[in-house]
């Protein structure tokens, strides 16, 4: 599979175009170098195509929204039946998204009801206005290194480590003073910290908001348990950011697995079937502050989007549940995550190279570590400008992933892709 050169003038003069019509040529903060940019025509199963004809097993899955792949023929009918039905209704309650919030709220532990959203940065932001309002407090914690979406409350010492505790640093320009000192950092997996500064702003503190998997660092048990006990304690709103995690490493999301009961936790990317749905599950008191008969009333909690609620996203997400409920498919798809983990790590070390194969559950990415990061400061402590030269050397041979990003298998990656992979690996090892 190694990829051809291509001097294809259809692709040169896209390339100009997006140059010429899009902020660097792309879609938004991911761009590849120069040597291993592309364009993307196609996708079917666990490969896509770009428009120079070059094929990919694709690891980045829509970042991770794709479990079952590009373009599977359960999920095409589903939308492509709603299509002919009516793709979009604005405002006006869909047969399709009342069927969809029934399944969700059933199959969420979390859930006494849902809320929907269009995307996953909308149910984050969401689920800090209803924390704010069920409180009538204004500080939310997060934790560094944690990304919740493109919205200003969430790009808060995301990209860049803290000097000081609990004190963020803005990651981008345009962002309102006022924002970044309402947020509270605290370092991911210690419980001990998180409980110093929570306990000093509690009389202020509205929610503590935590990926049970960020980025690829594993929640330790004991760390989320004690988030929710630390939020009874003081009154404050656990808010579990399941966008990535939600029926991507349990049915259900992590809390299922964890047995963990936030008060709220935001779903995206799974939820949606690759389309334009996310939402915001949990108590039903809270999620009933945006009940829009309560306008007019103090602590209404404004929700509204022209997308929420999509019917053709929300037959695309039923029909993907249906595939995730089968029993089984959770194993499966850890296990083979785990054993092409296990054979990536065995040709690393073979080629001498000091990186790890890591993995939680689905979720996996080459780090230039010895052993499992805990938190945010053993990221930036890696060899990340290696990192990146290494899945850029991936990339060369056909292998899709962002550089420095995790990614994801999915349930229809093969034995025969797993292995393809791996002879890559060993010939990107090579080449550094």
């Amino acid at each position: 599979m190694n990829m051809p050169a291509s001097d294809n003038n259809s692709t040169a003069q896209l390339f100009q175009s997006a140059e010429a019509h899009l902020p660097g040529g792309g879609l938004g903060g991911y761009a590849l170098a120069e040597d291993i940019r592309l364009i993307f025509s196609h996708g079917r199963g666990a490969r896509f195509w770009d428009t120079s004809g070059n094929e990919y097993i694709d690891y980045a899955g829509g970042a991770g929204a794709l479990i079952l792949g590009h373009a599977h023929p359960a999920v095409t009918a589903a939308s492509h039946a709603q299509m002919q039905r009516g793709g979009h209704m604005f405002g006006v309650l869909s047969d399709i998204g009342i069927t969809l919030a029934e399944r969700l709220v059933a199959d969420i532990p979390a859930a006494e009801k849902i809320a929907y959203a269009t995307t996953g940065s909308e149910a984050t932001a969401y689920a800090m206005r209803l924390a704010r309002a069920a409180t009538g407090r204004n500080k939310v914690l997060k934790f560094e290194g944690a990304y919740h979406g493109n919205h200003d409350y969430a790009l808060v010492s995301t990209f860049s480590p803290v000097k000081t505790y609990p004190h963020g640093n803005a990651d981008t320009a345009g962002q309102p003073q006022a924002v970044r000192d309402s947020m509270l950092i605290a370092p991911y997996n210690d419980l001990a910290k998180t409980s110093e500064i929570a306990e000093a702003h509690a009389n202020d503190l509205a929610a503590i908001i935590v990926e049970p998997v960020q980025r690829i660092i594993r929640g330790q048990s004991e760390f989320l348990h004690g988030l929710r006990a630390l939020c009874d304690k003081l009154g404050a709103v656990l808010i579990f950011d399941e966008v990535v995690t939600g029926f991507r490493v349990a049915y259900g999301g992590a809390h299922a697995a964890l047995g963990i009961r936030p008060d709220l936790a935001s779903f995206g990317k799974v939820i949606g079937g690759g389309g334009p749905l996310a939402c915001v599950a949990g108590r039903a008191d809270i999620i009933n502050l945006a009940d829009p008969a309560k306008k007019g009333s103090a602590d209404y909690t404004y929700f509204n989007g022209t997308l929420h609620g999509n019917p053709v996203a929300a037959a695309a997400t039923i029909v993907m549940l249906d595939e995730l409920a089968i029993a089984g498919t959770y194993q499966r798809l850890n296990s083979m995550t785990e054993m092409f983990c296990r054979e990536a790590q065995t040709i690393l070390n073979k080629n001498n190279i000091p990186a790890i194969a890591t993995h939680v559950g689905s979720l996996w990415q080459f780090l230039f570590m010895k052993q499992a990061p805990q938190n945010y400061a053993d990221i930036v402590a890696s060899d990340g400008a290696a990192m990146r030269r290494l899945d850029s050397e991936m990339i060369k041979r056909g292998q899709y992933m962002l550089p420095g990003v995790r990614r994801f298998v999915s349930l229809v990656h093969e034995e025969e892709d797993f292995n393809n992979t791996l002879q890559a690996l060993n010939a990107a090892c090579k080449a550094l």
